[in-house]
């Protein structure tokens, strides 16, 4: 490219990103003209004047409320740096509400790490079945420590238990052992699952769940021993880093721009160069916390202002959780920020497993389930789901593969409600469970799961689930509105990182690190911010020691003034100001972090990249030129019963309807009155099995129908599957309703050339 073109691309990316970058502007103010209007009308501003026209003690009726209920929530906040104090002295126990027990200690492993099995004893009232499958939970190490998905009764620890199934829970202490790496946690990991089966030898394969970074971890550990784990279940979970939404409206990812413009991972070796050699996770939470200013600096203290009678329990109970802050080895950062954060390697094949040889998640073989957001400015949908197609080419390569991937899409449930939310274990946990064996019957391909309210007026509410199943293909491009172009400067950042990691390591760790020690680097984390705030309000400050006595004097003498009072509203009314005000904030910082990141990166990738390719991996449309379908096609004539079998199963399966969730159960039911017509093997065998007959149908429907007898050359083997088709034909169980024409056709059809009595008439294929 020479440079004319250069200077034209630069153009056309400037207008691109001031154009967007207007729109954003625009829309965020439009935004806070309609947050303020609708402050305004709720609360008129002169009617808290005429109620202290009307009642003259009003005000001071007012400030007595007002005072108590700030000596309450300071009172509160003292509670909190107490809790803070009492929680860092003993090295920060999980927040689980369970009681459970210690199974295995990685600490004391060949290759000790600072992770541990427990298992999870169930509550008074609760029966477990130790036949049932297990459930092996793995918490996110993000700055935060372990126990969010058993942090109350109504979360995925709790659903699993009540469902009968044994709980398993992956913890991890405060301090990283000397010299682990990520790699070591991998395969201590899968000495945890070893142990579960050891455990549970007559369970199906324990389920793995993994939220939010658990959820890469648990990716890792299934692509690493596919043979021990079951379904994996990931929720939130950032797979495919660089991807995500470049819009003008709500839902924007401004996290995934960081790396860029802090210049890539550099920054986080020299935090963990000060810290010698261990990184503080509270620099993660800080990153959380300034993705929206307007809870971490008011919204979450003015809820607790204005119910200081009510709210403090549920206040200390998630700062118990939210104020702890875990540590990292530098070879543990570093190997998640040059391969996940910034290098976006994992799905590419690039990462070295514990064996030497790379993660490949195509190996992979149990199904894996997606439970993903659209209110989620953490991991967007698009970084929960793109990295289905980054590993798989195709819909026909996940087919030929035996793969069954579900997707769960919610719609406005933010990040942290992924996990912690009671409404969203009740709904979409407690489904998900309930139907994890049912998946497993599932054909391969790519599945939406939708779940519809019903109600029961002589009970509690209930959820019918339907698995729709859709191509690769058509998810990504709703997903990526611009086709995953706007990921392209992404390899500008990666490039630039590993020059600045370079420069970093060659000009300026030699100097940090002689420089800092111990007592430096525990300076800095107890000064760190977040720490500060919780301390500094605690009994250490000495000049504080009135406030516990005074919060118990104001509740003591409590004089509450009625939520409804005109002066409660003015007071609301000013505080959603606050609020709004910083939300507009967040959207303009958010709009021009976006417009600078494309500002400096999309120029920089013409630079890198002069022919800038086509969308990384964009997965290619239904051809018979794939690999897969060449593959399945050459193989037509080849197999015997198991083939058959599959090959006529996909001939008689519906395409007009989803899969409700009854049909899927029935089928486990079913398995039992068929057990002499199935083939004796591994689901996911058999999923491979049918999934390449399912691509031979669809590219040659007529001459599959025709070469079945082929693949039947025993007369035993034939008789068998005729005997089968007889059954069928007078099962309504196995068809879900009366067969329709095409398939009693169908029947007919196969049946007449398996026995040599054809029908005269061709049948008409029931996908066709």
């Amino acid at each position: 490219m020479d440079a004319g073109s250069k200077l034209a691309r630069s153009q056309q990316v400037g207008v691109k990103v001031a154009r967007v970058y207007q729109k954003r502007v625009q829309k965020a103010n439009q935004r806070l003209q309609q947050r303020l209007t609708d402050a305004t009308r709720d609360v008129a501003p002169q009617s808290a004047a005429q109620a202290l026209a009307l009642d003259p003690t009003a005000g001071y009726r007012y400030a007595v409320d007002a005072t108590q209920r700030a000596l309450l929530f300071w009172g509160t906040l003292w509670q909190r740096g107490n809790n803070f104090l009492e929680n860092t002295a003993q090295g920060l126990k999980p927040v689980l509400h369970f009681d459970y027990e210690f199974v295995l200690d990685g600490r004391e492993f060949e290759r000790p790490v600072n992770y541990a099995l427990l298992r999870i004893t169930p509550p008074e009232g609760v029966t477990i079945d130790a036949k049932r499958r297990p459930y092996i939970v793995i918490d996110p190490r993000a700055g935060h420590g372990p126990g969010i998905g058993g942090f109350k009764d109504d979360s995925q620890v709790g659903v699993a238990l009540r469902a009968g199934h044994p709980v398993y829970f992956v913890i991890f202490f405060r301090d990283p052992e000397p010299g682990q790496t990520l790699l070591d946690v991998c395969r201590a990991e899968q000495q945890f699952v070893k142990k579960v089966r050891a455990l549970h030898p007559k369970s199906a394969k324990p389920a793995i769940v993994g939220n939010c970074q658990g959820g890469w971890a648990a990716m890792m550990l299934a692509a690493s021993d596919p043979d021990d784990t079951g379904p994996i279940v990931i929720n939130g979970a950032p797979m495919s880093y660089w991807s995500g939404a470049w819009s003008e409206g709500e839902g924007d990812n401004p996290m995934r721009y960081a790396g860029g413009l802090l210049g890539g991972t550099w920054l986080s070796s020299l935090a963990a160069d000060l810290g010698h050699g261990k990184f503080d996770g509270a620099h993660l939470v800080q990153n959380f916390e300034n993705l929206n200013p307007a809870n971490s600096l008011w919204d979450k203290y003015y809820h607790l202002f204005d119910k200081a009678d009510t709210e403090p329990p549920r206040f200390l109970e998630f700062e118990r959780w939210w104020g702890g802050y875990y540590l990292m080895n530098r070879d543990e950062i570093e190997w998640i920020t040059r391969n996940l954060f910034v290098g976006n390697k994992l799905w590419s094949g690039d990462t070295k497993g514990v064996d030497g040889k790379s993660f490949d998640l195509r190996e992979i073989k149990s199904p894996i389930v997606l439970f993903a957001s659209m209110g989620d400015n953490i991991t967007p949908p698009q970084q929960a789901f793109n990295w289905v197609a980054d590993v798989y080419g195709s819909t026909e390569e996940i087919k030929s593969r035996g793969q069954v991937i579900v997707g769960l899409l919610h719609q406005d449930i933010g990040h942290l409600g992924i996990f912690v939310s009671g409404k969203v274990a009740k709904k979409e946990h407690t489904q998900i469970v309930s139907v994890l064996k049912t998946i497993e019957l599932l054909p391969p391909g790519v599945y939406g799961m939708a779940l519809t309210e019903r109600k029961n007026a002589a009970g509690p509410v209930e959820y019918d689930v339907e698995f729709r199943e859709h191509r690769l293909e058509e998810i990504i491009q709703r997903l990526n509105f611009l086709a995953r172009v706007d990921e392209q400067p992404f390899k500008a950042v990666a490039a630039l990182s590993d020059f600045n990691q370079r420069a970093y390591e060659l000009f300026a760790q030699p100097l940090v690190q002689a420089l800092s020690n111990e007592a430096s680097a525990q300076a800095l984390r107890t000064l760190h911010p977040l720490r500060m705030q919780n301390w500094a309000i605690s009994s250490l400050n000495p000049w504080l020691a009135w406030l516990a006595p005074a919060a118990d004097a104001a509740r003591r003498h409590r004089q509450v003034l009625d939520h409804d009072h005109p002066l409660r509203k003015a007071e609301k009314y000013g505080a959603e100001l606050v609020s709004a005000s910083l939300d507009h904030y967040r959207a303009m910082r958010d709009a021009a972090t976006e417009a600078q990141f494309f500002s400096v990166y999309a120029n920089l990738f013409a630079l890198y990249n002069d022919e800038a390719p086509a969308a990384r991996s964009t997965p290619v449309v239904e051809s018979r030129e794939q690999p897969e379908v060449q593959a399945a096609l050459a193989s037509m004539h080849e197999g015997g019963y198991t083939e058959a079998l599959a090959r006529v199963a996909f001939l008689l399966t519906r395409s007009d309807e989803p899969l409700p969730l009854s049909r899927l159960e029935l089928r486990q039911e079913l398995l039992g009155d068929y057990a002499d017509f199935l083939p004796e093997m591994p689901l996911h065998d058999w999923r491979r099995v049918r999934g390449t007959q399912e691509i031979i149908v669809r590219h040659e429907p007529e001459e599959a129908l025709a070469s079945l007898p082929a693949l039947l050359a025993e007369p035993n083997a034939r008789a068998r599957l005729v005997r089968l088709l007889d059954k069928l034909k007078s099962d309504r169980r196995v068809m879900g309703r009366a067969p329709t024409a095409a398939q009693t056709s169908m029947l007919a059809s196969i049946r007449g050339l398996l026995t040599d009595k054809a029908p005269r008439r061709r049948p008409t294929l029931v996908r066709a």
